[in-house]
C-alpha cells in the first residue's frame, strides 16, 4: 500500500482531511496517468455524503490520512484510453462509490460489483496498483471506464451528482422488490425525509406507487406532500396515527441513520410485507421478533448498486427528469457544510461546485 506509484505523475489540486478533526484544507497530490482502460474526467461537481463526514473524522476506524473524500462525482471526459468503448472526449459522465473490483467473481460477472469481496471504493480504498484512492473533492479524476456512467443530457450536472450515491442507494431496493417497471399502485412507505428519503419519494411516485412518508417531524408534512408529491404522511411518534396505518403498506424503505426501533415501523406492513434498511445507525438496530413472526414480514439490507443498475437508474432519471434537491457551495465552504450536515441543516444534499475557484 502506498499513496502513489511511479505512474502517478499528474499533479492535481483538491481538498483533504489530515486528522480526526475532519477539517478540510487545500491539498496537492498525484494521480496516475490515463491507462488503456481509463478515462480522465474534469470534475465539475461533487456531492457531500454522510459517509464523507464519517470518513474524514475516522468514525469507523478505517480512515487512511490524508483523505480526499467524494463519491458523487460529475464531470466531462478529457481523455480516453485505447481499450475504452462507449465513451468519448466531451461526454457528460459520473463516478459513484466504486473504483475497482476483482472482475471475475459471481458478483462481478452479474454486474453486482458492489458485493465483490475485493471491491475498492472511490476514496480511502486500495486500487489495483496498490495506491490509495482519492475522491471527488478535486479538480480531476482518472477512473477505469468500467466504473463510469453516462449522465443524460437533460439532467443538470450539479443536481445529478448525489444520484450516484443517494439515488442508487434507494433505487436498488425498489428494483429488487419489483417496484420498478412492475405492477403500479403499491403502497410504499419511506421512513425519513432527508438526502435519501426525498429521492426515494420522487422515484416511488415516478414508478406509479402510493407513497407514505413516515417521519418524526410533523413540520415536514407540507414539504413531503405539497412539494415532493407524497400521498400520505405519518408522524411516527403519534401512536394514534401509527395505529390507524397498521397493516397498510406493501413495502417500506427505511433511510434513517439515527438510532431507532424497527418494531413500530414493521407494524405498518401488511402480512408478507418487506422492509429494506439502507440507513447506517452507529448502534445495533432494535428488531423485535413479534412483528416479524405475527406478520410473516421480511427485513433486508441494501447498499448502492452495480454498474449496470447505476446506468439504468441514470437513464430512468433522464426519462422522468429526476434529480436531487441540492444546495450548491464553493470549496471554501466545505467545512461549514460538514458542520451543517451534522445538524441535518440542508435540503437535501450539499454539492460542491469544484470549478467555483
Amino acid at each position: 500500500m502506498a499513496q502513489t506509484t511511479p505512474n502517478h505523475t499528474q499533479t492535481v489540486s483538491g481538498w483533504a482531511a489530515h486528522d480526526t478533526s475532519g477539517k478540510i484544507t487545500p491539498y496537492i497530490f498525484k494521480r496516475r496517468e490515463n491507462g488503456v482502460n481509463d478515462v480522465t474526467i474534469e470534475i465539475l461537481y461533487c456531492g457531500i455524503c454522510h459517509t464523507d463526514l464519517h470518513q474524514v473524522r475516522n468514525d469507523w476506524g478505517i480512515t487512511m490520512y490524508p483523505i480526499v473524500p467524494g463519491h458523487e462525482i460529475t464531470g466531462l471526459i478529457t481523455k480516453v484510453g485505447s481499450n475504452v468503448k462507449g465513451f468519448k472526449v466531451g461526454d457528460k459522465v459520473g463516478v459513484g462509490c466504486l473504483a475497482a473490483s476483482c472482475l471475475d467473481c459471481e458478483f462481478c460477472n452479474n454486474s453486482q460489483e458492489n458485493y465483490c469481496d475485493q471491491v475498492q471504493f472511490t476514496y480511502n480504498g486500495i486500487f489495483w496498483d496498490g495506491s490509495i484512492t482519492y475522491g471527488g473533492y478535486s479538480k480531476m479524476l482518472v477512473a477505469d471506464h468500467r466504473y463510469v456512467v453516462h449522465i443524460p443530457e437533460n439532467l443538470a450536472m450539479d443536481a445529478a451528482a448525489p444520484l450516484l450515491c443517494a439515488g442508487i442507494t434507494v433505487f436498488c431496493p425498489m428494483k429488487d422488490n419489483n417496484l420498478v417497471g412492475g405492477a403500479m399502485g403499491k403502497k410504499v412507505g419511506i421512513v425519513g425525509l432527508g438526502g435519501l428519503g426525498h429521492v426515494a419519494v420522487k422515484f416511488a411516485k415516478a414508478f406509479g406507487h402510493h407513497v407514505t412518508v413516515i417521519s418524526t417531524s410533523p413540520s415536514k408534512q407540507n414539504e413531503a406532500k405539497a412539494r415532493l408529491g407524497a400521498d400520505d404522511f405519518i408522524v411516527s411518534t403519534d401512536d394514534q396515527q401509527m395505529q390507524k396505518a397498521r397493516r397498510s403498506l406493501d413495502f417500506i424503505l427505511d433511510t434513517v441513520s439515527a438510532n431507532h426501533s424497527l418494531g413500530p415501523i414493521l407494524e405498518l406492513l401488511k402480512v408478507n410485507g418487506t422492509l429494506v434498511f439502507v440507513g447506517a445507525p452507529e448502534k445495533p438496530i432494535e428488531l423485535p421478533s413479534f412483528p416479524l413472526i405475527f406478520g410473516k414480514r421480511v427485513v433486508k439490507g441494501s447498499m448502492i448498486g452495480g454498474m449496470r443498475e447505476t446506468q439504468q437508474m441514470m437513464d430512468i432519471c433522464g426519462k422522468h427528469n429526476i434529480t436531487c434537491d441540492i444546495e450548491v457551495i464553493k470549496p471554501d465552504n466545505i467545512n461549514e457544510a460538514m458542520d451543517r450536515l451534522v445538524r441535518n441543516d440542508v435540503r437535501y444534499r450539499f454539492v460542491i461546485d469544484i470549478a467555483a475557484l
